[in-house]
């Protein structure tokens, strides 16, 4: 069992947990008797746990939700009493499960997001709430990632759409099934090459789903023809869909700053991944994420 951290700044996650009951979008928010306050879902990382990980995990623990995650709201810090606290949060979706009272939190309230606000204890959870009203909630989720390690073009003697993820690569596709298992993604694409099948294969063995190939999402369609790539893309767009779409290095930060409202990425490293919260259409937020890297 992981150990938690005990480092004097404490890392910590959370999310703002949603769902539509009679036709009106609610909120979660918990009761804590040792402080006797009401606050968002969170807690502390674990040792070695990414900050998404521990979000999803410290919900699931208070709440008894199910979730899928969304967009990233933001990251709050604070002096708690004995070390200056970091809580990242996510935008999470209830799927399923049930509330069961506990130490540390004997009581759950689903409110509309202006009264979860007024009743949340602490400003830090005030402002957190804000930011999740200020963006709408994404109707859609596109999952873009870059391919895992594959070793030198020039060290491989075959076709180069061919060519394999290397050792490295192959550890982490394995990290990356978790992380992009959060989404709840129900399809998955990726350009027509070794290298990039190989990336989300794990995920796709994990879910049950099949891995759709496709040449629009190669770097090579990409430059002839962007506007197509983009197309692609935002046809996987649709109300109620989760898409994992992988590809190479000069096309995903070409589509995200195609897409992404003014985002202009520098890099997108290999086996890292943006997410891209869509609404109407339109990509309303950008996220990075480089947690699979190691």
């Amino acid at each position: 069992m992981p150990r938690r951290t005990a480092t004097p700044d404490v890392r910590a996650a959370g999310g703002v947990v949603w769902r539509v009951h009679k036709g009106k979008v609610e909120v979660a928010i918990v009761h804590r008797p040792r402080y006797d306050d009401w606050s968002l879902p969170k807690g502390k990382l674990l040792v070695g746990e990414s900050e998404l990980s521990a979000a999803v995990r410290e919900v699931e623990e208070e709440l008894g939700s199910r979730v899928t995650v969304s967009r990233r709201i933001g990251t709050i810090s604070y002096d708690a009493a004995s070390a200056r606290k970091t809580v990242t949060y996510w935008v999470m979706r209830h799927v399923d499960g049930e509330f069961a009272p506990g130490d540390e939190v004997d009581e759950v309230a689903w409110l509309r997001p202006k009264a979860a606000r007024e009743h949340l204890t602490y400003y830090v959870d005030r402002r957190i709430m804000s930011d999740f009203v200020a963006v709408p909630i994404p109707d859609s989720v596109v999952v873009l990632v870059r391919h895992a390690r594959a070793g030198k073009r020039s060290e491989w003697p075959g076709d180069d759409a061919e060519r394999p993820l290397d050792p490295a690569g192959a550890a982490q596709a394995r990290r990356l099934t978790p992380l992009l298992a959060h989404f709840g993604p129900d399809r998955i694409a990726a350009a027509d090459l070794t290298r990039c099948v190989q990336t989300v294969a794990p995920l796709a063995d994990q879910l049950g789903l099949k891995v759709r190939t496709d040449h629009v999402f190669a770097d090579d369609a990409f430059h002839r023809a962007p506007s197509a790539t983009e197309d692609a893309v935002l046809a996987l767009a649709k109300p109620g869909r989760v898409s994992v779409v992988c590809s190479q290095g000069s096309t995903i930060p070409g589509l995200v700053e195609r897409l992404g409202r003014g985002v202009v990425p520098s890099d997108t490293r290999k086996g890292a991944f943006w997410v891209l919260s869509v609404v109407d259409g339109n990509v309303v937020c950008t996220d990075y994420y480089e947690d699979a890297l190691g």
